[in-house]
């Protein structure tokens, strides 16, 4: 679970110790990231060898966090103060670009209050 800039975060359909109050619905964040060509000589040489090809790793990490400010910055914008169910998905525009996408449902949490009681999303 992570919580920053006030908005929680989870892949699980519910946050632990919360209630939810409201369902604001299915947000996303999108980066679309290429190596250049440069890059792509580097990696294809690499590949030759096999193993780990450490550009297009730190690549696509650093992708998903850009996706992942993105879908927090648009949870904050529609006033969610947490998403659930989040997930990735990955694409290939054509050979040379990676589209990564961050998404899940914006919601708004409170403390349970000591009820044993959970919402959850099927």
């Amino acid at each position: 679970m992570t919580e920053e800039s006030g908005v929680i975060m989870v892949t699980m359909n519910y946050v632990p110790g919360k209630n939810i109050t409201k369902v604001i619905g299915t947000i996303w964040g999108i980066t679309v990231r290429s190596r250049g060509i440069g890059g792509n000589i580097m990696a294809g040489l690499r590949s030759l060898g096999g193993g780990e090809i450490k550009e297009y790793s730190k690549m696509l990490s650093d992708a998903r966090n850009t996706a992942m400010d993105r879908l927090r910055d648009s949870a904050k914008q529609l006033g969610a103060n947490a998403v659930i169910e989040l997930r990735f998905d990955s694409s290939d525009i054509g050979q040379v670009m990676t589209e990564i996408v961050a998404y899940g449902t914006a919601v708004i949490v409170e403390d349970a209050s000591g009820t044993a009681e959970r919402v959850t999303l099927s």
